[in-house]
């Protein structure tokens, strides 16, 4: 199976959840460039997927994931990278979500993340939201991307340890959720 991501970490996460070898795409020689384009996580995760696998052949699994803030319609949503332009540091975007939410009363958001597999007949998707708070200040300790402003139950996901972060993470949780249904254990098992 191929994870749709350059990103090791991620990539290493999901090897421990599913328990089977999955390559990313720099196990591939192939350069794979999709252009993130719809506008949900669900959508992307399931263009993602279907994209890889057309250009591979490989069965693929594929996530789309970020922020959503209630008071801002759900922004930066699919944004939450791309924003303020791809060469912007998570601090650089942090900063700005907080200056944005300096006079809002409901700091309600949502870390939301979507995983779709395909393998060219089958495609399974989920998706989890961990519910949440935009922070009044900027926290860093560990982690990346906005766990740094995000309060899970008033604590930081930068103060977290990873087992804490990953016992909640829309990742981990989106995946879990998944594995769940039939289709994709059937896949998941004959590739064991």
């Amino acid at each position: 199976m191929l994870f749709a991501s350059n990103n090791l970490g991620k990539v290493e996460d999901i090897k421990e959840i599913l328990k089977i070898n999955i390559k990313s795409l720099k196990d591939i020689d192939e350069e794979i460039n999709i252009d993130e384009n719809k506008n949900t996580f669900k959508a992307n995760a399931i263009l993602k997927a279907k994209e890889v696998y057309k250009k591979t052949g490989i069965p693929t699994l594929a996530d789309d994931s970020g922020l959503e803030i209630v008071a801002l319609n759900g922004f930066p949503g699919v944004l939450t990278n791309r924003f303020l332009g791809e060469n912007k540091s998570d601090h650089e975007r942090n900063q700005v979500i907080i200056d944005i939410m300096k006079k809002k009363k409901n700091r309600s958001c949502y870390f939301t993340c979507s995983m779709a597999y395909y393998d060219g007949i089958n495609l399974i998707v989920s998706e989890y939201r961990l519910k949440g708070e935009i922070a009044e200040t900027e926290h860093i300790n560990n982690g990346f991307g906005f766990d740094s402003i995000f309060l899970y139950k008033g604590i930081y996901l930068s103060d977290m340890t990873i087992e804490e972060k990953n016992a909640i993470s829309p990742r981990r949780n989106a995946l879990i959720k998944l594995m769940n249904k039939k289709k994709f254990q059937k896949n998941v098992d004959l590739m064991q």
